[in-house]
């Protein structure tokens, strides 16, 4: 089952993301989100977590996607923004998630492409793409990104600005669906040369314009 962003609707409102409709089985969709593999989770940043690191524990296989005993909340505000690297480049094509239930479920998702290390002062940029979610609290919504904005992605930035009325945001689970290419690693080859001046060049420079030799 597939779900839309836009507001509980299909229709692709200023920018918001709209949705394809997907009937996957279960083992399907286990394969297709498991880009959860190409994460560099020990670099992955979560900003505004009540607990230390809880935000690397939203990304997990498919199958654990219900599983509610590893979350992040967020602690000052509503707010949670998510700075995720990738060990390869992605070519994301849909996002699930599981939120928290009742008002700790987050209400908009902003997607930033290739911009590492964001802090809270740089979310006022334009976002690559904007959601806005419904409530699901069983990872049954699809989120379909544009995937000409989202064809070579590197590093990934989820901000989450606001929820459904609670004083914090609750997520459990972000799936990424799509595919990937290995990043080349170029070693850096440095080649030292051994210049053998000539004889005859040196004596050439040794000569000025009228043929004397310089003292």
């Amino acid at each position: 089952m597939s779900g839309c962003g836009g507001g509980g609707h299909g229709h692709d409102h200023s920018g918001h993301g709209s949705c394809e409709g997907h009937d996957h089985t279960p083992a399907e969709l286990g394969v297709a989100y498991s880009l959860y593999t190409r994460i560099d989770i020990d670099n992955v940043e979560c900003l505004n977590e009540a607990v230390e690191d809880s935000g690397k524990t939203v990304f997990k296989p498919w199958e654990e996607r219900l599983d509610r005993e590893k979350f992040v909340e967020s602690d000052a505000d509503e707010e949670l923004l998510f700075n995720i690297p990738f060990t390869d480049n992605i070519k994301l094509k849909g996002i699930i998630l599981v939120g928290g239930e009742n008002g700790h479920h987050p209400r908009k998702m902003r997607l930033f492409k290739n911009r590492p290390h964001m802090t809270f002062d740089d979310v006022n940029s334009a976002a690559e793409q904007e959601f806005d979610l419904q409530q699901d609290a069983t990872g049954t919504l699809e989120y379909t990104t544009k995937v000409v904005k989202f064809s070579s992605v590197t590093h990934l930035t989820i901000h989450f600005p606001s929820n459904f009325g609670e004083e914090t945001t609750k997520v459990s689970y972000i799936g990424f669906r799509g595919e990937y290419t290995k990043a080349h690693r170029h070693g850096v080859t440095i080649c030292n040369y051994e210049l053998s001046p000539q004889i005859m060049d040196l004596k050439d420079k040794a000569l000025d314009s009228v043929g004397k030799p310089i003292m």
